[in-house]
């Protein structure tokens, strides 16, 4: 399935991001879940990340579409939907009505464990 990565710089509070954090897993987590199942998603995670220019939010999407799911969120009406794209663009700066996937990214390298995977488990020793 493929990944969507963002890197938004935080133009809001560290508290304003953990609050919308709180809002999605706690208060909001049913509004959430249908959000994300809407537009295909299968995992999303947030990393934070102090940089020497101010810290960085690391959005990382698993999701089955994401060229045929961007547009439909850009132009997404329904209340949550709504309220959503304003908390990203309240402490990102980034306009999810204009750029639905975030700033682009490109992937420059990336590397799996195949052998894991496909490695027989060790022999018992007696």
């Amino acid at each position: 399935m493929p990944l969507v990565v963002r890197a938004f710089p935080l133009r809001g509070s560290l508290t304003d991001l953990h609050q919308f954090a709180a809002e999605l897993k706690g208060r909001r987590a049913g509004d959430a879940a249908r959000f994300y199942r809407h537009y295909g998603v299968e995992r999303e995670s947030w990393h934070l990340q102090h940089t020497a220019a101010g810290p960085w939010v690391i959005a990382v999407t698993e999701l089955a579409d994401p060229v045929e799911a961007a547009p439909r969120f850009a132009d997404a009406t329904e209340a949550f939907h709504l309220w959503f794209k304003s908390q990203v663009e309240a402490l990102t700066g980034i306009d999810p009505n204009i750029a639905p996937l975030g700033p682009p990214t490109k992937e420059v390298f990336a590397w799996t464990n195949h052998a894991s995977t496909t490695r027989a488990p060790p022999a018992a020793t007696a």
